[in-house]
């Protein structure tokens, strides 16, 4: 399902084995060259319709192929909360549901649908790779280490509960380059897989700050995002 908030103004529900629905002059068909500026509020509307239309169901059917006993109905979202940046994340509701949301921010920046098509097979992949689970697991195993730590060099309680959070916090972003990299991997193939240019897609990266290789930074350099792109897009 898609949830559509604020200035999009209306509620759909996609299923994969709905057709494909192209709408006016504003929408690409994939790896259409003629976008080459940030999209308005309509035309973001009704491209991110047909990409989430288009790029939903192979993202599905990839989850279907390389999990087993997890949740494959996707659930896409656009976050109309004012103010958010251009973003988009994964997570999942309380009964195991991933989604995926979009901030307007986000929709109103791409340029192409190729870009929007590339963040969403990210998002989904995310979900495919298991990185919430894992993400948490190396949380508890950074809190117990530190705590552990503090607790063998004499600290107190309180010591050793600043320990717990700040080693849950470290052992959270241990792998979280990793993450990402495996993502824009596997969000490369549904790209592709779904008939966009993830290529093209990719160059979102090129006009976000560049985190470099900070010390616990949570996203790798934007040369080796792109770098990994390239790389598996040659292979497919």
């Amino acid at each position: 399902m898609i949830r559509f908030f604020g200035i999009l103004g209306v509620m759909v529900s996609v299923a994969a084995c709905e057709p494909v629905v192209t709408t006016g002059p504003a929408t690409q068909q994939p790896g259409d060259q003629s976008q080459n500026s940030s999209l308005s509020a309509s035309q973001s509307a009704r491209s991110f319709l047909h990409v989430v239309q288009t790029v939903e169901p192979v993202a599905e059917r990839e989850c279907r192929a390389r999990t087993s006993g997890i949740n494959c109905d996707f659930n896409i979202v656009v976050d109309d909360r004012p103010g958010q940046p251009a973003n988009a994340y994964q997570t999942e509701d309380r009964a195991g549901r991933p989604v995926i949301a979009f901030t307007l921010a986000l929709l109103e920046d791409a340029r192409n649908e190729d870009e929007l098509a590339f963040v969403l097979g990210h998002e989904a992949a995310h979900h495919i790779s298991g990185h919430i689970a894992r993400q948490q697991q190396n949380a508890v195993a950074g809190a117990v280490i530190f705590a552990g730590l503090a607790t063998l060099s004499g600290g107190n309680a309180s010591a050793v509960e600043t320990a717990q959070r700040l080693g849950a916090q470290v052992g959270a972003r241990t792998y979280s380059k990793d993450f990402e990299l495996e993502a824009d991997a596997l969000g490369t193939v549904i790209t592709a897989r779904a008939g966009y240019n993830p290529l093209r897609g990719a160059e979102f990266f090129t006009r976000i700050p560049d985190p470099g290789d900070r010390f616990l930074g949570t996203h790798p350099p934007n040369a080796a995002r792109i770098d990994t792109v390239r790389r598996t897009a040659a292979g497919l």
